[in-house]
């Protein structure tokens, strides 16, 4: 049972161009006809709604760290999430054993140690119920289509989540399926991982599946959603696919079945997308989360080829960090967002796996120079920002410091911020901090003074940028305005 999530990841055209960066203790089962379509009762810890937010909260990838240098890898990322399959469960035959130990796209890795060394390091895990069987396949041969029987499905859920939402697991997440769309606005007649009637491996011959929606939501998320709720935990959307288009993804999310009575919206805890800008999460949070019936946003794709830009992930999650703190940011985990992959033999991938031993690559040590300058708890900047010619910036609050993203062409170049009069009487500095190498400036490269009540930074951008292959070319950096909080309350 084969899950290609591999399958298209490389092929030409597969992400639209990126757009918009700055803009469960175990309990017996209810019987399913008594589970409601209301939100899942568990409790978060107090512990973790009395702290702060931090970046971390936010940052999660696909796969598993297999040991404890990666974990200590991870750390260093500020990854706080990983995301990956479960099965195969009865792959060759009805009736047979179900087997749900199992991860990765091949089924070649061992999931209960992986999940223990996640749960043991207060890493969260998510775990993707799919797909189906070809014997089971309602195309004939395509595990990425709807089952023949329903049932087979249903156990297939309930086996996983009876056994990891209990101890020593203790999950609470589970994802179902991946992506599943009918004709997609980016030009697809046919979804990759939703196949139907009138599916050809040719893409010019398929026609679109005018069933999609009905038989997703009936025979697919609804079963495995109430299953999933009667454990009392929480249903993860099946990511969006960028392709689909938001407009789209509202009538599946509301599409109600003529069949079940029932809107697929009101069995999705979180709303889930892939690939999209930190900009197209506002209107799905001002319709579905910001007065319910959804718990939050995430989204358990980004990156990929996008991370070929050595400011991809710095500014995503920067940019998204800031987006959530003006987004009732209530629980650390309402929004997440996972990078694909965090290992591989690509270069812009997080990790280079070696041999001889795993290795950062520049956008997992961009990830390591945010953790370091922006660790710790996090809170809004509301002080006006003037930035100069050429430079863009956006801001936060880390702890004791302000700090600003700054995106600028080389030279000297500043900034003035207003509202922090009552730090004239206190001895600041302020440090620039390179986003990609984390290399800092020398001191005499930035400049702290004050114009009534305006402090103004000066800063010099070096000449070779760190964003050579940006049109323009610019420099990413952090200045860090240290011990500034006492002035933004």
């Amino acid at each position: 049972m084969a899950t290609n999530m591999d399958r298209m990841k490389t092929r030409a055209g597969r992400r639209r161009a990126l757009h918009t960066l700055a803009a469960l203790a175990a309990g017996a089962a209810a019987p399913l006809s008594d589970i409601r379509p209301a939100l899942a009762l568990v409790q978060d810890p107090a512990h973790a709604r009395a702290r702060g937010r931090m970046m971390s909260d936010l940052i999660g990838v696909n796969g598993w760290a297999g040991s404890v240098a990666d974990i200590e890898m991870w750390r260093a990322m500020g990854i706080s999430w990983g995301r990956d399959t479960v099965g195969p469960g009865q792959p060759d035959r009805r009736g047979e054993p179900m087997r749900i130990d199992k991860t990765s796209s091949a089924y070649d890795v061992d999931l209960p140690s992986r999940l223990l060394r996640n749960e043991r390091n207060g890493i969260g895990s998510l775990l993707m119920l799919g797909f189906t069987p070809r014997w089971n396949a309602s195309v004939p041969g395509e595990n990425n289509s709807a089952p023949v029987d329903v049932d087979a499905w249903k156990q297939y859920v309930d086996a996983v989540v009876r056994k990891y939402s209990a101890p020593p697991y203790n999950l609470r997440y589970f994802q179902i399926w991946n992506e599943a769309a009918g004709k997609l606005s980016g030009g697809l007649q046919q979804s990759v991982f939703w196949r139907g009637p009138g599916f050809s491996k040719d893409e010019k011959r398929s026609k679109p599946y005018e069933r999609a929606m009905q038989d997703y939501v009936e025979r697919v998320h609804i079963p495995a959603a109430r299953i999933i709720r009667s454990y009392h935990a929480y249903v993860v959307y099946g990511g969006w696919p960028d392709q689909g288009g938001l407009d789209n993804f509202y009538r599946w999310l509301e599409y109600r079945s003529p069949e079940l009575k029932e809107r697929m919206l009101d069995w999705v805890d979180y709303i889930d997308t892939h690939y999209l800008p930190v900009a197209d999460m506002e209107p799905l949070y001002q319709r579905y989360v910001k007065n319910g019936p959804a718990r939050g946003i995430w989204q358990t794709e980004i990156g990929n080829e996008y991370i070929k830009d050595p400011h991809y992930l710095p500014r995503y999650f920067f940019d998204f960090a800031v987006w959530a703190l003006g987004r009732n940011w209530d629980d650390p985990n309402k929004y997440v967002s996972m990078i694909y992959h965090w290992e591989g033999y690509e270069p812009y991938r997080l990790t280079h796996p070696g041999p001889p031993e795993r290795t950062y690559n520049v956008s997992g040590r961009s990830l390591v120079v945010l953790r370091q300058t922006v660790g710790g708890h996090l809170a809004s900047f509301s002080k006006p920002l003037q930035c100069g010619p050429g430079v863009a910036a956006n801001a936060l609050v880390s702890g004791n410091d302000l700090v600003m993203q700054v995106s600028s062409s080389p030279g000297w170049q500043n900034i003035s911020i207003g509202g922090l009069q009552a730090l004239r009487s206190h001895a600041i500095k302020a440090d620039f901090i390179d986003a990609v190498s984390g290399e800092a400036s020398a001191p005499d490269n930035v400049a702290l003074s004050w114009d009534n009540d305006l402090m103004n930074v000066r800063f010099k951008v070096p000449d070779k940028v760190n964003g050579a292959g940006n049109n323009p070319p610019k420099h990413l950096a952090y200045l860090v305005v240290r011990s500034a909080a006492q002035a933004v309350a």
